[in-house]
């Protein structure tokens, strides 16, 4: 395999491409598309999310100290890409977009209920970092599509949802699976 150098960037791809409710009431609701995003730790649940200042949902995060992270899938392909690209300053996005707010567990910011998996989430560190700040935040609340939880293990399984995957400015579907966690070490039954 030949390597030839490239110019320095963020080439960990690919992403999840989310889109992020927030805001505390209806007239308020905004939607942002969020690929820099991910987990900081497993146990407390702590995830992040990395907005420009610029950005309209920058300024109502920053006020309220909660958002939510709503996971895409192949089916909500056009519209992630429009609230990504469109501002909340000009355009109710889940108006345009006939999405449904829908009432959280525990954040006052809305929940997208086309969704299949909202992940709710309050700020508790803000740092800024250059061209975005990242909103550090505890996982306060989960809400799951009810037909997406295998009944025998508990698990959710996303993969059933055709989840959207973005990479160097395109999103795509994911493939098949090619095995899960320890399959390569996993002994095989004779």
């Amino acid at each position: 395999m030949s390597k030839v150098p490239f110019k320095p960037g963020n080439l960990l791809y690919p992403l999840p491409a989310v889109m992020v409710s927030c805001g505390d009431a209806p007239d308020n609701y905004n939607i942002i598309t969020i690929a820099w995003t991910g987990t900081l730790c497993s146990d407390p649940p702590l995830c992040y999310i990395s907005v420009r200042p610029e950005r309209h949902s920058h300024q109502i995060i920053s006020r309220t100290g909660e958002f939510v992270i709503n996971l895409t899938t192949e089916a909500l392909a056009r519209v992630t890409d429009w609230c990504g690209v469109r501002s909340g300053r000009d355009y109710k996005k889940f108006k345009e977009m006939s999405l449904t707010p829908e009432k959280a567990q525990l954040v006052k910011a809305p929940l997208i209920a086309e969704s299949p998996l909202n992940i709710e989430c309050r700020v508790f560190e803000v740092r800024r970092l250059g061209t975005h700040d990242m909103f550090m935040a505890e996982v306060v609340a989960i809400d799951a599509e009810e037909s997406l939880i295998d009944k025998s293990t508990g698990t959710f399984q996303l993969n059933h949802a055709a989840p959207l995957a973005y990479s160097h400015g395109k999103y795509y579907g994911l493939g098949e699976k090619l095995g899960g966690f320890g399959f390569s070490v996993k002994k095989k039954k004779h």
